[in-house]
């Protein structure tokens, strides 16, 4: 099922797509923390904005690079090397990304959002998919050089606006090793890779993220990015794709 949160000009709502990914069918409940049953509505995709499928109640955590692809910083590979974003960096999937006035080098980065379905801390890796609600895509906006200057990732990376998410939450526990990932600047291919090339899985992921702070029910988690990141700039467009899910 792929779940998607949307308004039509009132309250935001949530919905399941139809297979042909035109029509969402309403339902009532939140998706995230119970269950959901059809509300009797029905809404044509063309005619609602779609909103972030989850508003983050706590965190968003990223992994650099993470793609066999990339390197890992401070060569590194025993743990997945991590960052934090603000929750409120998450926009929906096809709002504007607000570049900042004084960022002249902001960048793309196409991943893998996993979402935690329930509160946990000390996850085991081989039970570490049971905590997982579903998947969408995502965009790690990057303001590079705030990087460079603060020897830090948080302000470069947590400006409102710089997370968006979407377009659905795909609600199963995981996502085939062979599903590409695909990043589109204006139409041209920029990244592309199969999940299966990710350094660290999302149980390895999970695992190591719970042994220090406990995940909440809603946080995401950007499993990393592959080759290909590159600028953006005032008029572009940008797109991820992760098969299964959506653009």
């Amino acid at each position: 099922m792929r779940i998607v949160r949307f308004s039509d000009g009132s309250s935001p709502c949530y919905g399941a797509l139809d297979d042909g990914s035109t029509r969402i069918v309403g339902l009532k409940g939140d998706p995230l923390f119970a269950a959901v049953e059809p509300s009797g509505r029905v809404f044509e995709l063309d005619e609602v904005r779609l909103l972030s499928p989850v508003i983050p109640r706590s965190k968003v955590v990223g992994v650099a690079g993470n793609y066999s692809d990339q390197p890992v910083p401070d060569a590194d590979r025993t743990r997945p090397p991590l960052f934090l974003k603000a929750n409120t960096s998450v926009i929906g999937p096809d709002d504007p990304i607000a570049i900042p006035a004084w960022s002249d080098d902001v960048v793309f980065e196409g991943e893998l959002a996993v979402v935690i379905g329930r509160d946990c801390r000390n996850v085991p890796e081989a039970a570490a998919l049971d905590v997982v609600r579903g998947y969408a895509c995502f965009n790690d906006v990057t303001a590079r050089e705030l990087q460079r200057v603060d020897g830090q990732w948080t302000r470069g990376k947590g400006f409102d606006g710089f997370a968006p998410l979407g377009p659905c939450l795909l609600m199963q526990r995981e996502m085939p090793a062979e599903a590409v990932l695909c990043t589109r600047l204006n139409g041209r291919v920029v990244q592309e890779a199969r999940l299966g090339e990710m350094i660290f899985g999302v149980p390895r992921i999970i695992a190591h993220i719970s042994r220090f702070a406990t995940l909440r029910a809603g946080d995401v988690i950007a499993t990393g990015t592959p080759s290909g990141v590159g600028p953006v700039h005032d008029g572009d467009s940008v797109e991820v794709e992760i098969e299964g899910i959506g653009v």
